[in-house]
């Protein structure tokens, strides 16, 4: 019998990757290309759309050829992408503006707005069982209505990245349940578009611009001629659903039971959990669909994660990628060379990982504290790591609230397991044992699941999860550094508090005010 193969897409925020999969989990080949982040203003993050496509098709075609294998042989194709933000296009597919990424914060204006109404918590959040922020589609639409009415108007679908992607590879326009119900636009307790929750974002016309809503699994098109033409890929090849971004990492994560802690660090801080009971709480992050029967992902999460080391590696280190790569090295090794030259206890400057705002901490921006002359790159770089690892603790912090039954083993995915340094803070600062899976790409895995599911090779994304994820390492804590990172973390939670005035006292200030109209 011929091996058989599935794909995952997956479209972040900067960067998209492509891989195929045996049914056993081995990965057969991994092809990526980044694209633009636009940033037209302080606070707008944006993406152009053409550019997005190409990326997809130039990965498509590249994994097909590296792989040597049969695009026959792919008997599914799935695809995941950043939860959140915006990407508008007409019938035809065309964009009506710039895709916006998850981390804009331009609305932030309407989202306290709605949080003042006494309706959100006694109507609206046992609904939706999130909390509301800038970057969703909700709010990012209002403020289309207000500020871009044009966009809107041409406007024929309202997509998450990836039911965009898909309805490029197939002609056939859907809105996937998981992804859809971490936007605020639907009720998550019944599964549905519901007029109560549209009116209240006050986008009531906006639903017949929303397409039909599929499962993760479902079978929501085919590979068209075109697109067979332009890729390689075999006319007719299924394409599922597909799955929200932080679901597909718990998936890749080996998460297949419930209780199980998760935390993904990318551009988000993505901190997760299953469960077979829905959470509705106002201080919740989101409650979500898991792509199984009567299961759910509990989350907690911000903007606040290795973005933030993206962000330095730009502004500040771009002669030294430079120089790296020509002697065929990583910026990112050199980062860990300099963090490892420095200890825990030798510095106390922190940093706040918030150049991308935040959604928990109420007008919160970047920054280092701390700094005096003694301080150089390597005390900089671990502040960030710190922070980070910091950002994600906080985050459990409300999970072990709301469920004291996590587990106390870790599964962590994302970009950090590639630096060892950064695992071991993050299991210091935990202290509690760190699971890696041996997972290249999570974001493509936890989709190419999806397509297996479809194509009936397993009955659910669990059974999946149970044959294509492995453990390949264990992080450990090093118990001589608890108590100064228990210091440490007291202390950035007490500065997070003292900094609220002077966050909200600069985000009012009339140059703030100017920046950002």
């Amino acid at each position: 019998m011929k091996t058989q193969y599935v794909m995952g897409i997956d479209n972040g925020g900067t960067v998209t990757k492509a891989a195929i999969y045996n049914l056993e989990g081995q990965v057969v080949s991994i092809a990526s290309n980044t694209t633009r982040m636009i940033t037209p203003k302080p606070f707008f993050t944006e993406r152009d759309i053409a550019e997005l496509w190409q990326s997809n098709l130039l990965v498509i075609k590249e994994v097909l050829k590296k792989s040597a294998i049969d695009a026959e042989d792919i008997i599914g194709i799935s695809v995941t992408g950043h939860g959140n933000g915006l990407y508008l296009v007409d019938e035809q597919g065309n964009a009506t503006r710039n895709g916006i990424v998850s981390t804009d914060n331009r609305a932030k204006q309407y989202v306290e707005n709605w949080y003042r109404s006494p309706r959100f918590e006694s109507d609206i959040l046992p609904k939706t069982m999130q909390s509301i922020w800038a970057g969703q589609p909700v709010a990012l639409l209002a403020w289309l209505r207000d500020h871009e009415p044009e966009s809107l108007q041409k406007a024929r679908y309202i997509f998450m990245v990836k039911d965009l992607i898909r309805f490029y590879l197939t002609g056939e326009a859907y809105q996937e349940l998981t992804d859809i119900s971490g936007t605020n636009l639907i009720n998550v307790r019944d599964r549905c578009y519901d007029d109560e929750i549209l009116e209240f974002w006050g986008g009531l016309e906006w639903k017949d611009k929303l397409p039909p809503i599929k499962l993760s699994t479902d079978c929501c098109g085919y590979i068209t001629p075109e697109i067979a033409e332009l890729t390689g890929l075999s006319a007719g090849t299924p394409v599922s659903g597909g799955i929200f971004d932080i679901s597909a990492s718990s998936l890749a994560s080996g998460v297949n039971q419930i209780n199980k802690l998760a935390i993904v660090a990318g551009t988000w801080s993505i901190n997760e959990y299953v469960t077979d009971k829905p959470v509705v709480d106002k201080n919740l992050f989101m409650t979500s669909i898991y792509p199984m029967e009567n299961r759910w992902q509990i989350t907690e999460a911000s903007p606040t994660s290795a973005s933030n080391l993206e962000w330095f590696i730009t502004h500040f280190m771009a002669a030294d990628k430079q120089l790296e790569e020509s002697k065929g090295g990583s910026v990112y090794e050199l980062c860990n060379q300099l963090v490892a030259a420095t200890t825990p206890s030798e510095s106390q400057l922190m940093f706040f990982p918030f150049v991308f705002g935040s959604n928990t901490i109420p007008d919160a921006t970047a920054g280092f504290v701390g700094v005096t002359s003694f301080h150089h790159r390597g005390h900089f770089l671990r502040a960030i790591y710190e922070g980070v690892a910091f950002s994600h603790l906080y985050h459990v912090e409300r999970l072990r609230k709301i469920n004291p039954q996590l587990s106390d083993v870790v599964r962590i995915a994302g970009g950090i397991t590639h630096s060892p340094v950064w695992l071991q803070i993050f299991a210091d600062i935990f202290q509690c044992q760190l699971e890696i899976v041996d997972v290249q790409e999570h974001g493509t895995l936890g989709a190419a699941m999806t397509a297996a599911v479809m194509e009936g090779h397993f009955p659910d994304v669990f059974a999946a999860c149970e044959v294509m994820v492995k453990v390949a390492d264990i992080i450990k804590p090093d118990t001589a550094n608890k108590t100064v990172y228990q210091q440490k973390y007291a202390l950035y939670k007490r500065m997070l508090d003292d900094m609220q005035a002077t966050w909200k006292s600069h985000s009012r200030s009339p140059m703030h005010m100017l920046a950002t109209e």
